[in-house]
Protein backbone atom coordinates (compact mmCIF):
# COMPACT_ATOMS: atom_id res chain seq x y z
CA UNK A 1 0.00 0.00 0.00
CA UNK A 2 1.55 3.30 -1.08
CA UNK A 3 1.82 6.15 1.41
CA UNK A 4 -0.86 8.02 -0.54
CA UNK A 5 -3.46 5.51 0.69
CA UNK A 6 -2.27 5.90 4.26
CA UNK A 7 -4.18 9.18 4.37
CA UNK A 8 -7.49 7.43 3.72
CA UNK A 9 -6.67 4.59 6.12
CA UNK A 10 -5.63 7.03 8.82
CA UNK A 11 -8.90 8.93 8.46
CA UNK A 12 -10.88 5.70 8.89
CA UNK A 13 -8.75 4.54 11.84
CA UNK A 14 -9.03 7.84 13.70
CA UNK A 15 -12.80 8.00 13.34
CA UNK A 16 -13.18 4.37 14.33
CA UNK A 17 -11.16 4.86 17.53
CA UNK A 18 -13.48 7.61 18.73
CA UNK A 19 -16.10 4.99 19.51
CA UNK A 20 -18.94 7.26 18.41
CA UNK A 21 -21.55 6.55 15.76
CA UNK A 22 -20.15 7.27 12.30
CA UNK A 23 -21.72 7.27 8.84
CA UNK A 24 -18.89 7.63 6.32
CA UNK A 25 -19.29 8.03 2.55
CA UNK A 26 -16.35 6.63 0.53
CA UNK A 27 -16.42 7.22 -3.22
CA UNK A 28 -14.19 7.42 -6.27
CA UNK A 29 -13.88 6.25 -9.85
CA UNK A 30 -13.94 2.49 -10.53
CA UNK A 31 -10.52 0.73 -10.39
CA UNK A 32 -9.11 3.43 -8.08
CA UNK A 33 -8.57 1.12 -5.10
CA UNK A 34 -11.49 1.79 -2.74
CA UNK A 35 -12.16 -1.86 -1.99
CA UNK A 36 -8.50 -2.55 -1.19
CA UNK A 37 -8.52 0.31 1.34
CA UNK A 38 -11.74 -0.87 2.98
CA UNK A 39 -10.62 -4.49 3.21
CA UNK A 40 -7.31 -3.46 4.74
CA UNK A 41 -9.18 -1.33 7.26
CA UNK A 42 -11.56 -4.20 8.09
CA UNK A 43 -8.56 -6.49 8.53
CA UNK A 44 -7.42 -4.19 11.33
CA UNK A 45 -10.74 -3.15 12.88
CA UNK A 46 -12.88 -6.21 12.25
CA UNK A 47 -16.43 -5.99 10.97
CA UNK A 48 -18.64 -7.11 8.11
CA UNK A 49 -18.13 -6.48 4.43
CA UNK A 50 -21.31 -6.38 2.36
CA UNK A 51 -20.85 -6.23 -1.42
CA UNK A 52 -23.70 -4.90 -3.53
CA UNK A 53 -24.55 -6.65 -6.78
CA UNK A 54 -27.01 -6.13 -9.60
CA UNK A 55 -29.67 -8.27 -7.96
CA UNK A 56 -32.99 -7.99 -6.17
CA UNK A 57 -33.70 -6.69 -2.68
CA UNK A 58 -34.47 -10.17 -1.35
CA UNK A 59 -31.24 -11.60 -2.77
CA UNK A 60 -29.27 -8.84 -1.04
CA UNK A 61 -31.07 -9.39 2.26
CA UNK A 62 -30.49 -13.16 2.17
CA UNK A 63 -26.82 -12.80 1.37
CA UNK A 64 -26.21 -10.00 3.89
CA UNK A 65 -28.06 -12.01 6.55
CA UNK A 66 -25.64 -14.88 6.08
CA UNK A 67 -22.64 -12.56 6.43
CA UNK A 68 -24.03 -11.12 9.68
CA UNK A 69 -24.93 -14.58 10.99
CA UNK A 70 -21.40 -15.83 10.38
CA UNK A 71 -19.80 -12.74 11.91
CA UNK A 72 -21.89 -12.81 15.10
CA UNK A 73 -22.24 -16.59 15.30
CA UNK A 74 -26.02 -16.26 15.15
CA UNK A 75 -27.72 -19.56 14.15
CA UNK A 76 -31.19 -18.01 14.22
CA UNK A 77 -30.35 -15.38 11.58
CA UNK A 78 -28.58 -18.06 9.56
CA UNK A 79 -31.81 -20.10 9.40
CA UNK A 80 -34.20 -17.12 9.23
CA UNK A 81 -32.78 -14.38 6.98
CA UNK A 82 -34.14 -10.83 7.18
CA UNK A 83 -37.03 -10.12 4.87
CA UNK A 84 -36.88 -6.31 4.96
CA UNK A 85 -34.42 -3.53 5.66
CA UNK A 86 -36.16 -2.49 8.88
CA UNK A 87 -35.36 -5.87 10.40
CA UNK A 88 -31.80 -5.69 9.10
CA UNK A 89 -31.06 -2.29 10.63
CA UNK A 90 -32.89 -3.10 13.85
CA UNK A 91 -30.49 -6.04 14.25
CA UNK A 92 -27.50 -3.74 13.63
CA UNK A 93 -28.93 -1.29 16.16
CA UNK A 94 -29.28 -3.91 18.89
CA UNK A 95 -25.72 -5.12 18.39
CA UNK A 96 -24.22 -1.63 18.20
CA UNK A 97 -25.76 -0.47 21.47
CA UNK A 98 -23.27 -2.60 23.41
CA UNK A 99 -20.22 -2.90 21.15
CA UNK A 100 -18.40 -1.30 18.24
CA UNK A 101 -20.02 -2.71 15.08
CA UNK A 102 -18.37 -1.96 11.77
CA UNK A 103 -20.46 -2.41 8.63
CA UNK A 104 -19.12 -1.65 5.15
CA UNK A 105 -21.52 -1.49 2.20
CA UNK A 106 -19.37 -1.70 -0.92
CA UNK A 107 -20.96 -0.85 -4.28
CA UNK A 108 -23.85 0.68 -2.35
CA UNK A 109 -25.47 2.08 -5.56
CA UNK A 110 -26.15 -1.51 -6.68
CA UNK A 111 -28.04 -2.15 -3.44
CA UNK A 112 -30.01 1.07 -3.89
CA UNK A 113 -30.87 0.11 -7.48
CA UNK A 114 -32.68 -2.97 -6.11
CA UNK A 115 -34.11 -1.05 -3.14
CA UNK A 116 -34.73 2.60 -4.14
CA UNK A 117 -36.19 3.36 -0.71
CA UNK A 118 -33.04 2.21 1.13
CA UNK A 119 -31.48 5.70 1.67
CA UNK A 120 -34.68 6.82 3.42
CA UNK A 121 -34.59 3.69 5.61
CA UNK A 122 -30.99 4.46 6.58
CA UNK A 123 -32.03 8.05 7.32
CA UNK A 124 -34.89 6.91 9.55
CA UNK A 125 -32.77 4.48 11.57
CA UNK A 126 -29.87 6.90 11.81
CA UNK A 127 -32.08 9.68 13.17
CA UNK A 128 -34.12 7.52 15.53
CA UNK A 129 -31.63 4.92 16.77
CA UNK A 130 -28.22 4.44 15.19
CA UNK A 131 -26.80 7.91 15.87
CA UNK A 132 -26.65 7.12 19.60
CA UNK A 133 -24.95 3.71 19.23
CA UNK A 134 -21.38 2.57 18.54
CA UNK A 135 -22.03 1.73 14.90
CA UNK A 136 -19.36 2.51 12.30
CA UNK A 137 -21.08 2.41 8.90
CA UNK A 138 -19.38 2.99 5.56
CA UNK A 139 -21.29 3.47 2.30
CA UNK A 140 -18.98 3.05 -0.68
CA UNK A 141 -19.59 3.29 -4.41
CA UNK A 142 -17.94 3.66 -7.80
CA UNK A 143 -20.78 5.43 -9.58
CA UNK A 144 -19.76 9.06 -9.19
CA UNK A 145 -23.22 10.20 -10.20
CA UNK A 146 -24.99 8.09 -7.59
CA UNK A 147 -22.50 8.89 -4.82
CA UNK A 148 -22.75 12.61 -5.53
CA UNK A 149 -26.52 12.25 -5.20
CA UNK A 150 -26.01 10.71 -1.75
CA UNK A 151 -23.92 13.73 -0.79
CA UNK A 152 -26.40 16.21 -2.29
CA UNK A 153 -29.00 18.34 -0.54
CA UNK A 154 -31.88 16.31 -2.00
CA UNK A 155 -30.64 13.00 -0.61
CA UNK A 156 -32.31 11.55 2.50
CA UNK A 157 -28.79 11.09 3.86
CA UNK A 158 -27.92 14.77 3.48
CA UNK A 159 -26.72 16.09 6.82
CA UNK A 160 -26.48 12.58 8.32
CA UNK A 161 -23.04 11.61 7.13
CA UNK A 162 -20.30 12.29 9.65
CA UNK A 163 -17.56 12.32 7.03
CA UNK A 164 -16.67 11.54 3.44
CA UNK A 165 -13.54 10.29 1.72
CA UNK A 166 -12.95 10.66 -2.00
CA UNK A 167 -10.37 8.16 -3.19
CA UNK A 168 -8.49 9.73 -6.08
CA UNK A 169 -6.07 8.27 -8.64
CA UNK A 170 -2.39 8.18 -7.74
CA UNK A 171 -0.26 11.17 -8.67
CA UNK A 172 2.75 10.54 -10.90
CA UNK A 173 5.06 10.31 -7.87
CA UNK A 174 3.27 7.11 -6.80
CA UNK A 175 2.19 5.78 -10.19
CA UNK A 176 5.81 5.60 -11.37
CA UNK A 177 6.57 3.12 -8.58
CA UNK A 178 4.50 0.51 -10.41
CA UNK A 179 7.30 0.36 -13.01
CA UNK A 180 10.64 0.07 -11.18
CA UNK A 181 12.37 -1.45 -14.24
CA UNK A 182 11.52 1.52 -16.45
CA UNK A 183 13.78 4.53 -16.62
CA UNK A 184 12.31 7.91 -15.73
CA UNK A 185 11.34 8.76 -19.32
CA UNK A 186 9.50 5.47 -19.76
CA UNK A 187 7.69 6.02 -16.45
CA UNK A 188 6.38 9.34 -17.73
CA UNK A 189 5.18 7.74 -20.97
CA UNK A 190 3.46 4.90 -19.09
CA UNK A 191 1.77 7.43 -16.81
CA UNK A 192 0.64 9.47 -19.82
CA UNK A 193 -1.09 6.35 -21.16
CA UNK A 194 -2.53 4.84 -17.97
CA UNK A 195 -2.87 7.74 -15.56
CA UNK A 196 -2.97 7.07 -11.84
CA UNK A 197 -5.73 4.47 -11.63
CA UNK A 198 -4.28 1.40 -9.84
CA UNK A 199 -6.56 -0.99 -11.73
CA UNK A 200 -5.01 0.21 -14.98
CA UNK A 201 -1.44 0.53 -13.75
CA UNK A 202 -1.24 -3.13 -12.72
CA UNK A 203 -2.08 -4.22 -16.26
CA UNK A 204 1.30 -3.13 -17.65
CA UNK A 205 4.40 -5.27 -17.09
CA UNK A 206 7.66 -3.35 -16.93
CA UNK A 207 9.55 -6.38 -18.26
CA UNK A 208 7.93 -5.41 -21.57
CA UNK A 209 8.52 -2.13 -23.37
CA UNK A 210 5.82 0.52 -23.26
CA UNK A 211 4.88 -0.16 -26.88
CA UNK A 212 4.78 -3.93 -26.35
CA UNK A 213 2.44 -3.31 -23.43
CA UNK A 214 0.19 -1.16 -25.60
CA UNK A 215 0.00 -3.89 -28.21
CA UNK A 216 -0.55 -6.75 -25.73
CA UNK A 217 -2.52 -5.07 -22.93
CA UNK A 218 -4.67 -2.54 -24.80
CA UNK A 219 -5.02 -3.37 -28.50
CA UNK A 220 -6.01 -7.00 -28.05
CA UNK A 221 -9.79 -7.45 -28.11
CA UNK A 222 -9.63 -9.86 -25.16
CA UNK A 223 -7.56 -7.47 -23.00
CA UNK A 224 -9.03 -5.96 -19.85
CA UNK A 225 -8.11 -2.41 -20.93
CA UNK A 226 -9.57 -2.71 -24.41
CA UNK A 227 -13.20 -1.96 -23.49
CA UNK A 228 -13.06 -0.70 -19.91
CA UNK A 229 -13.91 2.98 -20.66
CA UNK A 230 -17.05 1.73 -22.42
CA UNK A 231 -18.14 -0.21 -19.34
CA UNK A 232 -17.43 2.75 -17.03
CA UNK A 233 -19.39 5.22 -19.14
CA UNK A 234 -22.35 2.89 -19.65
CA UNK A 235 -22.61 2.61 -15.90
CA UNK A 236 -22.83 6.38 -15.52
CA UNK A 237 -24.86 7.66 -18.50
CA UNK A 238 -27.94 6.62 -20.45
CA UNK A 239 -26.91 7.67 -23.97
CA UNK A 240 -23.19 6.88 -24.17
CA UNK A 241 -22.90 7.38 -27.95
CA UNK A 242 -23.24 11.17 -27.62
CA UNK A 243 -20.75 11.25 -24.77
CA UNK A 244 -18.36 9.13 -26.84
CA UNK A 245 -18.51 11.68 -29.66
CA UNK A 246 -17.76 14.56 -27.31
CA UNK A 247 -14.88 12.75 -25.58
CA UNK A 248 -13.37 11.70 -28.90
CA UNK A 249 -13.48 15.32 -30.10
CA UNK A 250 -11.71 16.55 -26.96
CA UNK A 251 -9.13 13.75 -27.16
CA UNK A 252 -8.28 14.91 -30.69
CA UNK A 253 -7.66 18.50 -29.62
CA UNK A 254 -11.10 20.07 -30.07
CA UNK A 255 -11.13 21.68 -26.66
CA UNK A 256 -13.23 24.82 -27.15
CA UNK A 257 -17.02 24.63 -27.01
CA UNK A 258 -17.41 25.75 -30.61
CA UNK A 259 -14.83 23.22 -31.81
CA UNK A 260 -16.61 20.40 -29.98
CA UNK A 261 -19.94 21.43 -31.53
CA UNK A 262 -18.43 21.47 -35.02
CA UNK A 263 -16.64 18.13 -34.53
CA UNK A 264 -19.69 16.28 -33.20
CA UNK A 265 -22.44 17.96 -35.21
CA UNK A 266 -24.57 18.09 -32.05
CA UNK A 267 -26.68 21.14 -31.07
CA UNK A 268 -25.00 23.68 -28.80
CA UNK A 269 -27.44 23.15 -25.94
CA UNK A 270 -26.99 19.38 -26.04
CA UNK A 271 -23.19 19.64 -26.04
CA UNK A 272 -23.28 22.07 -23.11
CA UNK A 273 -25.59 19.73 -21.20
CA UNK A 274 -23.40 16.67 -21.80
CA UNK A 275 -20.22 18.56 -20.94
CA UNK A 276 -21.84 19.59 -17.67
CA UNK A 277 -22.67 15.95 -16.93
CA UNK A 278 -19.15 14.81 -17.81
CA UNK A 279 -17.76 17.48 -15.50
CA UNK A 280 -20.04 16.34 -12.68
CA UNK A 281 -18.82 12.78 -13.26
CA UNK A 282 -15.20 14.02 -13.02
CA UNK A 283 -14.39 12.71 -16.50
CA UNK A 284 -13.97 16.14 -18.09
CA UNK A 285 -12.80 19.41 -16.54
CA UNK A 286 -13.05 23.00 -17.71
CA UNK A 287 -9.81 24.97 -17.62
CA UNK A 288 -9.36 28.75 -17.80
CA UNK A 289 -6.18 30.86 -17.73
CA UNK A 290 -4.84 30.92 -14.18
CA UNK A 291 -4.81 34.72 -14.14
CA UNK A 292 -8.57 35.04 -14.67
CA UNK A 293 -10.14 36.85 -11.74
CA UNK A 294 -13.57 35.25 -12.15
CA UNK A 295 -12.91 31.85 -13.76
CA UNK A 296 -16.54 30.74 -13.55
CA UNK A 297 -17.51 33.70 -15.77
CA UNK A 298 -14.60 33.46 -18.20
CA UNK A 299 -15.32 32.92 -21.90
CA UNK A 300 -11.80 31.62 -22.48
CA UNK A 301 -12.44 28.20 -20.99
CA UNK A 302 -11.41 24.98 -22.69
CA UNK A 303 -12.25 21.35 -21.88
CA UNK A 304 -9.83 18.55 -20.99
CA UNK A 305 -10.25 14.84 -20.27
CA UNK A 306 -9.12 14.35 -16.67
CA UNK A 307 -8.28 10.65 -16.88
CA UNK A 308 -5.12 9.90 -18.88
CA UNK A 309 -6.29 6.48 -20.00
CA UNK A 310 -9.64 7.83 -21.21
CA UNK A 311 -7.72 10.43 -23.20
CA UNK A 312 -5.48 7.73 -24.72
CA UNK A 313 -8.40 5.38 -25.38
CA UNK A 314 -10.55 7.96 -27.15
CA UNK A 315 -7.61 9.21 -29.18
CA UNK A 316 -6.31 5.85 -30.40
CA UNK A 317 -8.53 2.89 -29.49
CA UNK A 318 -12.01 4.30 -30.12
CA UNK A 319 -10.78 5.97 -33.31
CA UNK A 320 -9.26 2.75 -34.68
CA UNK A 321 -11.68 0.17 -33.31
CA UNK A 322 -12.55 -1.19 -36.77
CA UNK A 323 -8.89 -1.86 -37.54
CA UNK A 324 -8.33 -3.46 -34.14
CA UNK A 325 -11.34 -5.74 -34.54
CA UNK A 326 -9.94 -6.82 -37.92
CA UNK A 327 -6.57 -7.61 -36.36
CA UNK A 328 -4.78 -4.67 -38.03
CA UNK A 329 -2.97 -3.65 -34.85
CA UNK A 330 0.23 -2.93 -36.75
CA UNK A 331 -1.47 0.02 -38.46
CA UNK A 332 -2.69 1.36 -35.13
CA UNK A 333 0.74 0.93 -33.53
CA UNK A 334 2.31 3.00 -36.32
CA UNK A 335 -0.17 5.80 -35.64
CA UNK A 336 0.60 5.68 -31.91
CA UNK A 337 4.38 5.66 -32.42
CA UNK A 338 4.15 8.57 -34.84
CA UNK A 339 2.06 10.65 -32.44
CA UNK A 340 3.22 9.55 -29.01
CA UNK A 341 5.48 12.51 -28.21
CA UNK A 342 2.70 14.98 -28.96
CA UNK A 343 0.36 12.94 -26.78
CA UNK A 344 2.81 12.69 -23.87
CA UNK A 345 3.59 16.42 -23.92
CA UNK A 346 0.32 17.28 -22.15
CA UNK A 347 1.04 14.81 -19.35
CA UNK A 348 4.61 16.10 -19.09
CA UNK A 349 3.15 19.48 -18.15
CA UNK A 350 1.18 17.76 -15.38
CA UNK A 351 4.32 16.02 -14.13
CA UNK A 352 6.21 19.32 -14.07
CA UNK A 353 3.39 20.98 -12.14
CA UNK A 354 3.45 18.14 -9.63
CA UNK A 355 7.20 18.61 -9.21
CA UNK A 356 6.74 22.34 -8.64
CA UNK A 357 4.06 21.60 -6.06
CA UNK A 358 6.49 19.33 -4.20
CA UNK A 359 9.19 22.00 -4.30
CA UNK A 360 6.66 24.58 -3.17
CA UNK A 361 5.62 22.52 -0.13
CA UNK A 362 9.25 21.93 0.83
CA UNK A 363 10.05 25.65 0.36
CA UNK A 364 12.72 25.05 -2.29
CA UNK A 365 11.48 27.71 -4.71
CA UNK A 366 12.33 31.44 -4.65
CA UNK A 367 8.86 32.14 -3.21
CA UNK A 368 5.73 30.27 -2.10
CA UNK A 369 2.90 30.18 -4.61
CA UNK A 370 -0.78 29.80 -3.74
CA UNK A 371 -2.26 29.13 -7.19
CA UNK A 372 -1.00 27.36 -10.30
CA UNK A 373 -2.26 26.63 -13.80
CA UNK A 374 -1.78 27.41 -17.49
CA UNK A 375 -2.02 30.79 -19.21
CA UNK A 376 -2.98 31.72 -22.76
CA UNK A 377 -4.08 34.73 -24.76
CA UNK A 378 -4.62 34.58 -28.50
CA UNK A 379 -1.80 32.49 -29.95
CA UNK A 380 0.43 33.04 -26.90
CA UNK A 381 0.58 30.24 -24.33
CA UNK A 382 2.59 29.49 -21.19
CA UNK A 383 2.55 25.95 -19.82
CA UNK A 384 2.77 26.85 -16.12
CA UNK A 385 2.09 30.05 -14.24
CA UNK A 386 2.19 29.91 -10.44
CA UNK A 387 1.30 33.01 -8.42
CA UNK A 388 1.24 34.21 -4.85
CA UNK A 389 -2.14 35.90 -4.59
CA UNK A 390 -0.99 38.18 -1.77
CA UNK A 391 2.40 39.40 -3.00
CA UNK A 392 1.76 39.16 -6.75
CA UNK A 393 4.98 37.14 -7.26
CA UNK A 394 4.98 34.76 -10.21
CA UNK A 395 6.76 31.66 -11.44
CA UNK A 396 6.52 31.27 -15.21
CA UNK A 397 7.60 27.93 -16.67
CA UNK A 398 7.75 26.12 -19.99
CA UNK A 399 7.61 22.31 -20.28
CA UNK A 400 9.01 20.80 -23.48
CA UNK A 401 8.76 17.08 -24.18
CA UNK A 402 11.13 16.40 -27.07
CA UNK A 403 14.39 14.70 -28.00
CA UNK A 404 16.56 17.70 -28.83
CA UNK A 405 18.05 19.92 -26.13
CA UNK A 406 16.68 23.37 -25.43
CA UNK A 407 18.60 26.16 -27.17
CA UNK A 408 19.17 29.83 -26.26
CA UNK A 409 16.47 30.70 -28.77
CA UNK A 410 13.96 28.54 -26.86
CA UNK A 411 14.82 30.33 -23.63
CA UNK A 412 14.58 33.74 -25.28
CA UNK A 413 11.20 32.88 -26.85
CA UNK A 414 9.84 31.97 -23.46
CA UNK A 415 11.11 35.21 -21.91
CA UNK A 416 9.36 37.21 -24.62
CA UNK A 417 6.07 35.43 -24.04
CA UNK A 418 6.44 35.88 -20.29
CA UNK A 419 6.34 39.66 -20.72
CA UNK A 420 2.65 39.37 -21.65
CA UNK A 421 1.65 37.54 -18.47
CA UNK A 422 0.15 39.83 -15.86
CA UNK A 423 -1.43 39.13 -12.49
CA UNK A 424 -4.06 41.62 -11.47
CA UNK A 425 -3.49 40.87 -7.80
CA UNK A 426 -0.22 42.79 -7.66
CA UNK A 427 3.06 43.63 -9.34
CA UNK A 428 5.40 41.18 -7.64
CA UNK A 429 8.69 39.81 -8.95
CA UNK A 430 8.66 37.30 -11.81
CA UNK A 431 10.67 34.07 -11.53
CA UNK A 432 11.28 31.57 -14.32
CA UNK A 433 11.77 27.83 -14.88
CA UNK A 434 12.31 25.69 -17.95
CA UNK A 435 11.68 21.92 -18.14
CA UNK A 436 13.26 20.13 -21.10
CA UNK A 437 13.13 16.35 -21.50
CA UNK A 438 15.93 16.63 -24.07
CA UNK A 439 18.21 18.61 -21.76
CA UNK A 440 19.94 21.89 -22.57
CA UNK A 441 22.80 23.06 -24.73
CA UNK A 442 25.69 24.66 -22.86
CA UNK A 443 24.71 28.04 -24.26
CA UNK A 444 21.11 27.56 -23.10
CA UNK A 445 22.27 26.71 -19.59
CA UNK A 446 24.40 29.82 -19.61
CA UNK A 447 21.40 31.94 -20.57
CA UNK A 448 19.32 30.28 -17.83
CA UNK A 449 21.90 31.37 -15.28
CA UNK A 450 21.92 34.91 -16.62
CA UNK A 451 18.15 35.09 -16.34
CA UNK A 452 18.20 33.35 -12.93
CA UNK A 453 15.99 30.68 -14.46
CA UNK A 454 15.61 27.23 -12.86
CA UNK A 455 16.60 24.60 -15.43
CA UNK A 456 15.27 21.02 -15.20
CA UNK A 457 16.36 18.21 -17.48
CA UNK A 458 14.95 14.72 -16.82
CA UNK A 459 17.71 13.96 -14.30
CA UNK A 460 16.93 17.09 -12.27
CA UNK A 461 13.20 16.39 -12.50
CA UNK A 462 13.68 12.81 -11.36
CA UNK A 463 15.62 14.13 -8.39
CA UNK A 464 12.49 15.91 -7.19
CA UNK A 465 10.51 12.64 -7.24
CA UNK A 466 13.22 10.39 -5.80
CA UNK A 467 12.39 9.84 -2.15
CA UNK A 468 15.72 8.25 -1.34
CA UNK A 469 17.67 11.22 -2.65
CA UNK A 470 15.66 14.13 -1.29
CA UNK A 471 18.38 14.90 1.24
CA UNK A 472 20.63 15.92 -1.65
CA UNK A 473 18.29 18.82 -2.33
CA UNK A 474 18.01 20.06 1.22
CA UNK A 475 18.49 23.81 1.26
CA UNK A 476 19.28 23.95 -2.47
CA UNK A 477 17.43 25.14 -5.54
CA UNK A 478 17.00 22.80 -8.56
CA UNK A 479 19.58 24.80 -10.47
CA UNK A 480 22.15 24.31 -7.70
CA UNK A 481 21.54 20.56 -7.65
CA UNK A 482 22.00 20.32 -11.39
CA UNK A 483 25.20 22.32 -11.20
Amino acid sequence: MFVDREKELRALRERWKRGKAELIIVYGRRRVGKTAILKEFLGEAGGVYLLGRQQSEMDHLRRFSQVLAEHFGDKFVEKSPFTNWDAFFEYIHQKAVKERVTVVFDEFPYVVAGSPHLPSVVQDYWDSKLHSTKVFMVLCGSSIGMMEELLGARSPLYGRRTGQIQVKPFPFSSARLFFPRYDFREQIVAYAILGGTPGYLVQFEDKLSVFDNIREKILRTDAFLYQDPVFVLREEVKEPRYYFSILRAIAHGRTKLGEIINATGLPRGLVAKYLSTLSDLQIVEREVPVTERRPEKSRRGIYKIRNNYFRFWFRYVHTHMDEIEMGETGYVMKAIRRDINTFVSQTFEDVCREALQKLNVSRKLPFTFTKMGRWWRGDQEIDVVAVNQETGEMLIAECKWREKPASPRDIADMMRKAENVEWTGGEGEKHFAYFSSGGFTEAALGLCKEEKMLAFDLAALEEVFSEGRTSAMKGKTPQQVQD
